[in-house]
């Protein structure tokens, strides 16, 4: 039990631009269900705080994620008991949920305001640590998208600015208008295609990498045998795809 007590996740700079992050990051969307049933928001809450406890500070969550932007809320009612200096709090814009159709994506700059007004109001805080255009709308010019989110910098609205699944030219174009700190993509056993190209962009550029899914949706951590999961999560037909793929 003393050995448990005295464990501590490691920290580490993510990106050249100061932010100091544990090495371990908590990803906050399983916590409203999609891949697995939705927490309460007690249970939530109580997780959030006991990984606290064991040295994680580096939570990551989206507007887009929970049924009525739930995941955030619920996200602001933990950090209510944590002290919110120690914590780097990531969130997401740029996937619009439009009532019977499609999500869409949107990266112009009243969009972008919206958002973080909206994220800042649910998560119940004065600042984002991290925040990171979800999809990239490539119908808006990436400078037009990267010119409101340099001007929440400069308000204080949020510290640093993320982007997630970007190309190269795109991660270029907006370093070159705001420094960029972290680059989201997926990346595990399976998923290492950001290995030719990003990573030594990102390493040349001082960005940090910040990988998600890295036990491969749960499949690495003990969750292929698809039985153990409610009928309704997507991974069920993920891992179903994938065992077709590899059993033909």
């Amino acid at each position: 039990m003393e050995e448990e007590k005295r464990f501590q996740i490691p920290r580490v700079k993510l990106g050249s631009q100061g932010l100091e992050v544990s090495r371990l990051g908590f990803g906050c969307a399983g916590l409203s269900g999609a891949m697995n049933t939705p927490l309460s928001h007690e249970a939530a809450c109580l997780l959030i705080k006991r990984a606290f406890e064991k040295g994680i500070t580096f939570y990551d969550t989206a507007d887009v994620y929970g049924q009525d932007h739930d995941n955030e809320i619920m996200i602001g009612k933990a950090l209510k008991e944590l002290p919110r200096e120690q914590v780097q709090l990531a969130t997401k814009f740029g996937i619009a949920r439009l009532a019977g159709a499609q999500p869409a994506i949107r990266g112009t700059p009243d969009y972008v305001r919206e958002c973080c007004e909206g994220s800042l109001r649910r998560l119940g805080v004065d600042y984002i640590d991290l925040y990171f255009q979800h999809r990239v709308d490539t119908t808006v010019a990436i400078e037009d998208t990267m010119g409101e989110l340099k001007k929440l910098v400069e308000e204080g609205k949020i510290k640093y600015i993320g982007l997630s699944e970007a190309s190269i030219d795109t991660i270029k174009r907006a370093h070159a208008i705001h420094p960029i700190t972290a680059v989201q993509m997926e990346y595990s056993l399976w998923t290492r295609d950001i290995e030719d190209e990003i990573i030594p962009l990102c390493r040349a550029l001082g960005i940090g990498i910040v990988a998600y899914s890295p036990l491969g949706h749960g499949f690495f951590g003990g969750k292929a045998i698809v039985e153990s999961l409610p009928p309704e999560s997507v991974l069920v037909c993920f891992f179903a795809i994938y065992f077709d793929d590899i059993n033909n």
